[in-house]
């Protein structure tokens, strides 16, 4: 569904991200691990379209993407989770998730079917439809910004770090919560500093290092290598725990 092609994004001179290749298979869960500053952040925006690639393709459904605009993205099926739970929190939840479904302004049947789906998988929601998304907690912020980017009903769903801040029974629940979308059909990238979270849901995972993959295998792989902390640190590793050369 998804792939990028030796992708590299700079900030100016710094190189975020130098020679990423990877993809993302229809229903899967992907994680993109690694420690703060790997790139991984810049990789979704990338292709979320809010930062333009210096080189490098990326393909979504075997059309490329590379350097769409965000708006032409999110109508290819494509909706970004971004780490800062940007709410708009003097407008209600309502009208949050109505700002969500703006691809689909027009069907109004439709936007009643997906709002009732998204109220019975976030119950707290539909308890606060009418308040004000600024009032809500850290947690319900989050479930609230997961909801709103369904509504555009994307193929794809690029999550940024949703436990970040989080206590940790909220940080269960968002990613059961997370686990409930994948078995209705969507496939995730998913960028977390939490890795056993993480690697508990997904099924494969890419580590980063500086802006390049540094390993990449099966979840259960990734989980079980006991090099995955040495990667973080910055040593060169593979999966099956043997140093590069």
């Amino acid at each position: 569904m998804l792939r990028m092609d030796s992708l590299r994004v700079r900030y100016g001179e710094i190189s975020a991200v130098k020679d990423l290749s990877l993809k993302v298979s229809e229903g899967e869960i992907v994680a993109l691990l690694g420690a703060n500053g790997a790139g991984k952040s810049t990789s979704l925006l990338a292709v979320a379209g809010a930062l333009k690639p210096a080189g490098g393709h990326i393909f979504f459904r075997g059309v490329e993407i590379t350097g769409m605009a965000p708006e032409r993205v999110v109508h290819k099926g494509i909706a970004m989770v971004p780490e800062t739970r940007d709410v708009f929190p003097d407008l209600t939840v309502l009208e949050n998730m109505r700002l969500g479904a703006f691809v689909f302004r027009g069907d109004h049947a439709g936007f009643k079917r997906d709002l009732d789906k998204m109220m019975a998988l976030f119950p707290v929601l539909q308890e606060r439809a009418e308040q004000a998304a600024g009032t809500l907690s850290g947690g319900e912020q989050q479930m609230l910004v997961i909801a709103r980017a369904m509504m555009s009903r994307p193929k794809l769903l690029l999550l940024d770090e949703p436990s970040l801040g989080l206590a940790p029974t909220v940080v269960d629940r968002i990613f059961e919560h997370i686990l409930h979308l994948k078995s209705s059909g969507v496939t995730m990238l998913l960028v977390e500093q939490n890795a056993s979270q993480a690697l508990r849901i997904a099924d494969r995972a890419y580590v980063m290092q500086l802006g390049e993959v540094a390993a990449s295998g099966s979840a259960r792989d990734i989980a079980l290598a006991t090099d995955l902390q040495a990667i973080y640190l910055g040593h060169e590793t593979t999966v099956d725990g043997h140093a590069d050369a």
